[in-house]
C-alpha cells in the first residue's frame, strides 16, 4: 500500500462515494456536527422542513455564542427555540455564555480521526486535533445530521513543513499571518493544508487551533494537523485522555503541493485593513495611533493567549486613548485564567473591559470601534464594516502585538517592549489538568419526539422555493468585483443577525453594504421578470459559511450568478438553494456587462442534463457569452428541483411510497429472513 499523509487517511476512512482524485466529487461519512446560533436556527428549521425525527450523527452540538446581546426579544426567543430543537432532534445544547463553539468543541467533544461538519466557516479549527473538519452551509450540515454524506470535490493537499522554534514575542497567530502573506484570501482554494515537521514539537494544541482556524481565510477546504503526543497531552488535560488515538503521516507520504516555514525566522506580523490577506511586518506600520484593542475570539481562544496579555500589562495601565477589551472564548477558560495566580486581576487592573464568553465583537455584535479609528484585534477577519463601524480601520494581529498597542497607544512591535519597559518575554506553562466546566452543556433526552418547538414571533418556517426555470430573462441587478465576501452579500452585526430565523425579515439587508437600494429593486425585478442575476469577479462569496447569503437572495428572486470564479462554501450554498453558479469561459466578457443589462438564457434544463454549452445573451447590448460550470450530476438534479430541500422531500416521499408497496414489503421481509439465517 502506498504511504499516506494524514489527510488521505482521514478521507479514505470516511469515503462512501467517489475516488480520491483531485477535482472529482466525493461523499464522506460525517461523525459529528457543530452549529452556532447565527446559522443553527436555520439548520433547525431545515431539519423541520426535511421531516427529520432525530439526528443520525454520533454527536451533534448546538452552541449559542454569536447573538448574545438581548436588546429586544429576538435573540432570547431564538435561544429558547434552539434549546427546544436540541431536545426535539437529539443535540447537545451549549447555553448562552458558555463559550465560542470551536474551542469548546475542541475541549469537550473533539476526537482525533473523526469527521466534523459545522455551519460556521471556522469549523476547520478542529483540525488541530487530527480531525477532518469542514465549514459548510446550514443545509449541508442538516443533511449530514439526517445521515446523508457530505459532498465536495476532492481537494489537493498542500503539505507545509514546519521547522525551527518560534522566537520570543512571536506566536501562532504570526504563523498563520505568514501563510496569509504568501497565499492571500484565495490562494488555497480547493486545497487542504496539512502541517507536518519537527516544528510541530513547539506548537501546542491551541496554537494549532489558531493556525487551523484561519486556514479558512486563505480559501482552504480545511486544515489538518497530526494527532501526536501534544494532542494526547491536551486531551489528558481536559480529562479525556481515553479519546486520544495516534494519527500521523506514513514515512514517505507525498503531497500534491509543498511549502516550508522556518518558525525561527518569523517576525511579528499584522493584517492591515480591510482583508486578512493584507499582511505586513508590524515594523512597517508601527507608530499609527490606535483607539481600540480587543483580545480573544475563536482565532486566539487559548488560556495562553489571555495569560500572555495579562503578564505584558501586569502592573501597568492601558493608554487612556484605548478601549481595551477582553473577549473571552469560554467560561471554562475564564475559570482557569482566574485560577492562574493574579492573571485575571492583572487584566482588570490594567483597565481591561471584560465581556461575556462568546463571539461578540468578531461578528459585529457589540464593541464597534470609533469612526475612522484603528482597532487592533486578535480576530480572524477584518472585512469592511464587519465590526459595526462603516469606516472601520481593523488590523488583525497576535495577542503580543495587541497588548503592546494597549500600553503604548500606537501600533508597536512587541519586541520593543523589552527596551520600553525592561521586561522579558513571559514564558507560559500549560496546566497539567485544567479546571473542567460542563455545567452549561445540556445533553439531549433519549426521546424527544414529543417535544414542541418553541417559536417566537420572529421565527418563521423556511419558505418554499420554486424550481429552476428553463428560460431565464432577468436584469443584472448588481455588478460586483473580486473577493466579494458573504459579509457584503448578507451583513452580520447587531442590526441584521437577529433576523437570522426570519428570511423575509433578513432579506431586506441583502447587499446592503454595497447598495442600499438592492432589496427594493429586487422586489421590482421579481414582479417584472423571472427574478434577477448578479455579475461578479473572482472568488465570489468568500468568507463566512452563512447560507443566508444564498437563501435571502433566492427569496428575492435571484436565479443565477455570472462570475469569474467562486469560493467553495458560497458556491455550494448557491447550488443548495437552486441558484445557478455560472462561470465565464472568457473572463473578459465580465467587462462588457453593466448593471441593468438584460440577460437571457434559453434551454437551461436541456443544457444542464445533456452537458451542452450554456449561452447567456446580453439582450441590451446584443452580445453572447459562453458560460460553464463545475456542477456534478448529483448537483444538477438538486438545481432542477430548486434546491436540496425540494429534492430530499421527493426522495423521502419515494421511500415512503416504496415502503407502502406490498410487493416491496414482501421482498424486504424475505431479505430479512435470509439475513436472520445467515446470522
Amino acid at each position: 500500500m502506498m504511504p499516506m499523509n494524514v489527510t488521505q487517511k482521514l478521507i479514505q476512512s470516511h469515503l462512501v462515494e467517489g475516488k480520491m482524485i483531485p477535482g472529482q466529487e466525493i461523499g464522506l461519512k460525517i461523525d459529528q456536527s457543530l452549529t452556532q446560533d447565527a446559522t443553527g436556527t436555520m439548520v433547525m428549521l431545515e431539519l423541520e422542513a426535511l421531516g427529520i425525527d432525530r439526528v443520525k450523527t454520533e454527536l451533534s452540538a448546538q452552541y449559542v455564542d454569536h447573538n448574545l446581546l438581548q436588546t429586544d426579544y429576538k435573540n432570547a426567543d431564538d435561544h429558547l427555540f434552539l434549546r427546544s430543537a436540541c431536545q426535539r432532534f437529539g443535540i447537545w445544547y451549549s447555553r448562552p455564555g458558555n463559550g465560542v463553539s470551536h474551542p469548546v468543541h475542541m475541549e469537550r467533544f473533539g476526537i482525533p480521526g473523526k469527521t466534523l461538519i459545522g455551519s460556521d466557516s471556522h469549523t476547520p479549527a478542529a483540525g488541530s486535533l487530527g480531525m477532518l473538519a469542514f465549514g459548510a452551509g446550514g443545509i449541508d450540515v442538516a443533511m449530514a445530521m439526517a445521515g446523508e454524506p457530505m459532498y465536495l470535490k476532492m481537494p489537493k493537499v498542500l503539505g507545509v513543513k514546519l521547522i525551527g522554534k518560534l522566537p520570543d514575542w512571536v506566536s501562532a497567530k504570526d504563523v498563520v499571518l505568514e501563510m496569509l502573506r504568501r497565499y492571500d484570501v484565495h490562494g488555497c482554494r480547493n486545497t487542504i493544508i496539512e502541517y507536518y515537521g519537527t516544528g510541530l514539537e513547539n506548537l501546542s494544541a491551541m496554537d494549532r487551533h489558531v493556525i487551523a482556524n484561519m486556514g479558512t481565510e486563505m480559501g482552504a477546504t480545511t486544515t489538518v494537523f497530526p494527532s501526536d503526543a501534544e494532542v494526547k497531552r491536551f486531551l489528558a488535560s481536559q480529562g479525556r485522555g481515553e479519546d486520544w488515538v495516534e494519527l500521523i503521516a506514513d514515512a514517505g507520504a507525498e503531497y500534491d503541493l509543498h511549502d516550508e516555514i522556518n518558525l525561527s525566522e518569523l517576525v511579528p506580523l499584522i493584517a492591515c485593513p480591510s482583508s486578512p490577506g493584507n499582511v505586513v511586518p508590524v515594523r512597517e506600520v508601527q507608530g499609527r495611533s490606535v483607539q481600540q484593542v480587543v483580545i480573544g475570539s475563536s482565532a486566539n481562544p487559548g488560556i495562553r493567549d489571555f495569560w500572555i496579555v495579562s503578564q505584558i500589562v501586569k502592573g501597568k495601565a492601558a493608554s487612556d486613548r484605548i478601549s481595551f477589551d477582553i473577549n473571552p472564548t469560554s467560561r471554562q477558560g475564564i475559570e482557569n485564567l482566574a485560577a492562574m495566580g493574579t492573571a485575571f486581576l492583572d487584566l482588570i487592573h490594567a483597565g481591561a473591559r471584560f465581556h461575556q464568553a462568546g463571539c461578540l465583537g468578531c461578528i459585529g455584535m457589540g464593541q464597534a470601534p470609533a469612526s475612522n479609528q484603528i482597532s487592533l484585534r486578535t480576530f480572524p477577519r477584518n472585512f469592511p464594516g464587519r465590526s459595526g463601524t462603516a469606516d472601520d480601520q481593523v488590523y488583525l494581529c497576535s495577542p503580543e502585538t495587541a497588548a503592546a498597542a494597549a500600553l503604548t497607544g500606537v501600533i508597536t512591535d512587541p519586541r520593543d517592549l523589552e527596551q520600553i519597559y525592561g521586561m522579558n518575554y513571559p514564558q507560559f506553562v500549560a496546566p497539567e489538568k485544567e479546571i473542567i466546566n460542563t455545567e452549561m452543556l445540556v445533553p439531549p433526552p433519549t426521546d424527544g419526539s414529543k417535544i414542541q418547538l418553541e417559536k417566537g414571533p420572529n421565527i418563521k418556517s423556511l419558505p418554499d422555493f420554486p424550481e429552476l426555470p428553463n428560460r431565464v430573462t432577468a436584469p443584472v441587478l448588481l455588478k460586483v468585483g473580486n473577493n466579494i465576501s458573504t459579509d457584503e452579500i448578507m451583513p452580520a452585526g447587531a442590526r441584521v443577525l437577529p433576523f437570522r430565523s426570519n428570511i423575509p425579515g433578513i432579506s431586506q439587508f441583502v447587499y446592503y453594504m454595497v447598495d442600499e437600494t438592492f432589496a427594493e429593486r429586487a422586489k421590482v425585478a421579481q414582479k417584472e421578470y423571472s427574478g434577477h442575476v448578479i455579475v461578479a469577479g473572482d472568488n465570489y462569496a468568500q468568507g463566512s459559511s452563512r447560507e443566508h447569503a444564498a437563501i435571502a437572495p433566492k427569496y428575492l428572486g435571484q436565479v443565477a450568478v455570472l462570475a469569474k470564479s467562486y469560493a467553495r462554501i458560497g458556491w455550494q450554498n448557491l447550488v443548495n438553494f437552486g441558484i445557478m453558479p455560472l462561470e465565464f469561459v472568457n473572463s473578459d466578457d465580465y467587462d462588457t456587462i453593466d448593471r441593468d443589462d438584460e440577460i437571457e438564457i434559453v434551454g437551461l434544463h436541456d443544457a444542464l442534463t445533456s452537458g451542452q454549452p450554456i449561452v447567456a445573451k446580453n439582450k441590451t447590448k446584443n452580445l453572447v457569452y459562453e458560460m460553464t460550470h463545475s456542477i456534478s450530476p448529483r448537483q444538477i438534479n438538486i438545481l432542477l428541483h430548486g434546491g436540496v430541500i425540494n429534492e430530499f422531500r421527493e426522495k423521502l416521499s419515494d421511500r415512503q411510497d416504496l415502503s407502502e408497496d406490498p410487493s416491496i414489503s414482501a421482498k424486504q421481509e424475505s431479505l430479512a429472513d435470509k439475513q436472520d439465517v445467515l446470522g
